[in-house]
């Protein structure tokens, strides 16, 4: 991976410019007055350098500064999505923009008025509508109708902070995504796996399976023995080397693999390939078939547990799941006998408790196995668990739920209730072991504004980006205009994204929306409708909040036709908030809040929900879900009761948050000799040696 990528992975990842430490005290400040003019240059799209970075950037020659301020302003731009040119459709936005039947009519008319365009117009389609959907002004005719934004105090500044070497903040940032309790995104399995070829380190302990297939196929490559203890490690780690999917939710076209690439995985599967784990086979039994086309193990018959294997995916040997003996036990009503084949699973026992609460014969005895398991169970399964029970007597009677794409359905809750006192005991036991883990912080100081976003449970959710928070997080929302918008480039058909918003009351009903066939309300303004993107199209949405007469307001990105987002060349969201008097340009970078890359296999996006609380303030609810939708023609009103449920679902349900750890680790505070900041961002001058969990590396909150 080149050098320039790995800086720059650094500085939107870990918000650090990373910088060789100094060779020796240089004379003067050479570089003053060009570190000055970086910062300027970074003001202007809403970051800036640390006093630290300032001084060790004054004291390098101005050329360097120079080079390296490039650099860096590139990442920045990118990563607040001003890397490309966002014009509006209506060139005076939010100015000017006409009434929806307004400007129908108005095309429709130049259209009579040309015989040649009129022939070329659908009956019935007024999308084929000579100019209707394409820029009709050039992105400089946008510079010159808009004044320049006025900076405000209220403005973003992202601080950028001094990084160490490139290479050392490279192995820190391998090794927290490597060592994460929780999975990853799409997006940093694939930088784990680019990390893992130049990283030479190795964190000790690599707990979810899908990032050890990751490390694995970098010590494959390398010629080491792959960190293997099921079976199922060693098929994530022949689809990883295949090029295809290591979570086993698609199946994997097998490549053919050398020998020495033979040898070493039958060598790994014979050494965890025991009768009690043979039952992991059947569930994947297909793929375990497809890869042992490849793998040969006859020819290999000092391996006779791996031959075993495939034996069992070909049905010639019989093997059953630890699951399913688990599912008969239970189909049959013998609890006790469940328990006791689940107490070799600590996690699966917990992840069941729900179920064996309401089908035991009694709750004591289940719970008594809990607390044993809780004790060898993963933290993030004890944080689940916790999490699924205080929302277990919920008013609201439906489930949602999220695939590892975060596609998203709600059913309704058919559960029987669980005893209040059960519950409490529940509650009590999980609180007791999750604490006990904990570590002493030392001094704790915590950023208030942290408190209430949720603790990452998981991070397939969450693409990289600026200012994301995990589902379920919530965050104020101070200024007067709120603007939402989406940018698209297509890459190969035309395609079509809609930005819409749909607006509700405090009941999820009474909805308004704002998009494509309803330009505005009296709150609300759409930029106008682009329908396709071979150069880049950008939409936008303005909501004045203090005028809104609906209290949640839930933006979505509708495909309309064309590539999905994953497909095409380039997608992303985000929203702004300014003061009424700052106009400037429908994008202003300064004033962008988040902004995040669209993915997953859903064709409508659901990033966030904003809601006016009580006392009259906004605040942001985030989402990161997507509807399944139709393959073509999405529209808001089309998915308004689909949408209003799914929001709902999550906007009710109480998720476990940052607070609630905090809680904990003030209990245990009990030495002064190291100080642990949590917050969203990095603190100016934290304490020499000082843990620093930020934003970014929330996950390592998470308990082992």
């Amino acid at each position: 991976m080149p050098v320039e990528t790995l800086e720059s992975l650094v500085i939107t990842r870990r918000l650090k410019v990373p910088m060789k430490p100094p060779a020796g005290e240089p004379e003067g400040a050479p570089g003053e007055v060009a570190a000055r003019q970086l910062d300027a240059a970074l003001l202007s799209v809403g970051f800036a350098c640390s006093t630290a970075l300032l001084d060790r950037l004054g004291r390098l020659p101005p050329g360097e500064v120079l080079d390296l301020g490039v650099r860096v302003l590139a990442a920045v731009r990118t990563l607040v999505g001003d890397h490309v040119r966002h014009n509006a459709y209506f060139v005076d936005f939010p100015r000017n923009v006409p009434d929806t039947v307004e400007f129908w009519a108005g095309l429709l008319a130049e259209a009579l008025r040309d015989p040649v365009a009129a022939g070329r117009v659908s009956p019935g389609n007024l999308l084929t509508l000579p100019g209707y959907g394409v820029y009709r002004h050039t992105y400089a005719d946008l510079l010159a109708a808009h004044a320049e934004l006025v900076p405000l105090a209220g403005d973003r500044v992202t601080v950028l902070d001094l990084g160490g070497a490139l290479a050392d903040e490279v192995e820190a940032l391998f090794a927290s995504l490597a060592g994460s309790e929780v999975p990853l995104s799409a997006e940093d399995v694939v930088l784990l796996r680019d990390l893992a070829r130049v990283c030479a380190g190795e964190p000790d302990r690599i707990p979810v399976r899908e990032n050890r297939a990751v490390v694995n196929e970098a010590r494959l490559a390398a010629g080491r023995a792959p960190l293997v203890d099921t079976v199922t490690d060693v098929l994530r780690l022949a689809c990883g080397i295949s090029g295809g999917d290591i979570t086993l939710t698609d199946p994997t076209r097998f490549r053919s693999f050398t020998r020495a690439e033979r040898r070493t995985l039958l060598a790994a599967l014979d050494g965890v390939a025991t009768t009690a784990k043979l039952g992991d086979v059947p569930r994947h039994r297909e793929q375990w078939k497809r890869l042992g086309e490849r793998l040969h193990a006859h020819d290999y018959p000092r391996f006779p547990r791996a031959a075993r294997v495939f034996e069992v995916a070909r049905g010639e040997r019989p093997a059953v799941s630890l699951t399913g003996r688990v599912e008969v036990a239970l189909a049959a009503g013998r609890t006790a006998e469940a328990l006791e084949l689940l107490t070799n699973t600590p996690g699966a026992l917990l992840r069941r408790l729900d179920h064996l609460l309401r089908v035991g014969e009694s709750p004591s005895s289940v719970l008594y196995a809990a607390r044993q398991a809780a004790g060898s169970a993963s933290g993030r399964v004890l944080l689940s668990l916790r999490e699924h029970l205080q929302n277990r007597a919920a008013a609201f009677p439906a489930r949602v739920f999220a695939n590892q794409r975060s596609r998203a359905w709600v059913a309704p809750d058919t559960r029987d209730p669980l005893a209040g006192e059960v519950v409490a005991e529940a509650l009590a036991l999980l609180d007791e072991e999750i604490a006990r883990r904990l570590p002493d912080p030392g001094v704790l100081v915590v950023d208030d504004d942290v408190l209430d976003v949720a603790l990452p449970l998981s991070g397939k959710a969450v693409a990289p980006g600026l200012g994301l928070l995990p589902r379920g997080s919530i965050s104020a929302v101070d200024g007067e205009l709120l603007r939402f918008f989406v940018h698209w480039r297509q890459s190969e058909r035309t395609t079509d994204y809609d930005l819409s918003a749909l607006m509700l009351d405090a009941e999820y009903g009474d909805e308004q929306h704002v998009s494509w066939t309803n330009y505005s309300t009296g709150f609300a303004q759409y930029s106008g409708d682009l329908t396709e993107a071979p150069q880049g199209a950008s939409e936008f949405i303005d909501i004045r909040l203090a005028q809104s007469t609906r209290p949640i307001i839930i933006p979505q990105v509708n495909i309309f036709s064309g590539e999905a987002f994953d497909q095409a060349a380039e997608a992303f969201f985000g929203f702004m908030v300014r003061s009424e008097e700052q106009h400037g340009r429908p994008f202003e970078p300064r004033t962008v809040r988040a902004k995040s890359d669209l993915r997953g296999a859903g064709r409508v996006a659901l990033p966030l929900a904003f809601l006016r609380d009580e006392a009259g303030g906004w605040r942001a609810k985030w989402l990161h879900l997507y509807l399944k939708g139709h393959p073509a023609f999405n529209r808001v009103e089309v998915n308004r009761l689909t949408t209003s449920l799914l929001v709902r679902s999550i906007v009710e349900r109480d998720h476990l948050r940052v607070g609630y750890l905090v809680d904990l680790l003030r209990a245990k505070s009990a030495t002064t000799d190291r100080t642990t900041f949590i917050g969203l961002a990095a603190p100016t001058d934290p304490p020499q040696g000082a843990r620093v969990i930020t934003a970014a590396t929330l996950h390592e909150l998470i308990p082992a």
